[in-house]
């Protein structure tokens, strides 16, 4: 009997951008998972995580966010997800105090971050409580759609992820939770490639596919503008063997390096 199919969980994920004068090159904020955690374990990634039922909650108050015209629910519960699991895994808040144009600055996101995260992270609280009692309201409109990709079929566990880009808000310079990831850096997209090539870094196969993507723009600028307005194309990589070895298969007109890669494993 042929084993059942496991079905790919909603997920999202955020590239926090900023440009660094000092390496001139772009940085990316990112996080080493905690080597207990059953999916890429140890593994450098971007903060993001699953689509839960207090996103699609959300989506019921409006006046919790902007930047959602036109969008169905299940983008909107995609971008909302994005920016709640960027804020538990990173304390980085993309959203703005109501009625202000401006993103929240640094201090008052400090503020929020300070009471608000720990709760959050162990369930006692919501996001949506978070936004409310803070009147903050989501920057959907600051996400920019990069990319998407879904975990290949056979796997234990799977995900069906959207990527989207973000200029990280100005002074917020994170900070890992110590509980799902154990340490975070800001790193440009060449430094984690080198880093991945050594051994110093653990990178999934779609990470680094987005970091080489990622590391051909000269400025945070340029990335965005780059890819907003853009189409992306859907990536569920598929695995052959080739003479002993594996190899992952992934649409050329997704626009990465390549449409064939050899593998050792697939994270």
């Amino acid at each position: 009997m042929a084993e059942a199919v496991v079905a790919p969980r909603p997920a999202s994920t955020i590239l926090l951008l900023r440009d660094s004068a000092e390496r001139k090159e772009i940085e990316i904020f990112m996080m080493v998972r905690h080597y207990e955690i059953d999916f890429n374990s140890g593994a450098l990634v971007f903060p993001g995580g699953s689509v839960d039922k207090g996103d699609k909650e959300i989506i019921a108050r409006p006046e919790l966010y902007s930047g959602g015209e036109g969008l169905d629910e299940a983008t909107l519960s995609f971008r909302i997800a994005a920016i709640r699991e960027t804020f538990e895994e990173s304390g980085i808040l993309l959203a703005r105090p109501k009625g202000a144009t401006a993103l929240v600055d640094a201090k008052r996101a400090s503020e929020i971050e300070a009471i608000n995260r720990a709760d959050l992270c162990d369930s006692k609280i919501t996001f949506l409580n978070v936004l409310a009692d803070n009147g903050m309201v989501l920057a959907l409109d600051e996400l920019v759609p990069y990319a998407h990709w879904i975990t290949p079929e056979g796997m234990p566990k799977r995900f069906d992820t959207w990527f989207f880009l973000a200029a990280a808000p100005p002074e917020q310079v994170g900070a890992h939770d110590g509980r799902e990831s154990t340490d975070s850096i800001w790193v440009s997209p060449r430094e984690a490639l080198e880093g991945g090539e050594s051994g110093r870094f653990k990178l999934p196969f779609p990470t680094t596919r987005n970091l080489i993507k990622l590391g051909k723009q000269a400025s945070v600028k340029a990335a965005l503008d780059d890819s907003r307005g853009k189409l992306v194309v859907t990536v569920t990589p598929v695995m052959t063997r080739n003479n002993g070895g594996r190899q992952l298969r992934i649409p050329l007109e997704a626009g990465y390096d390549g449409d064939v890669f050899e593998v050792g494993s697939v994270g």
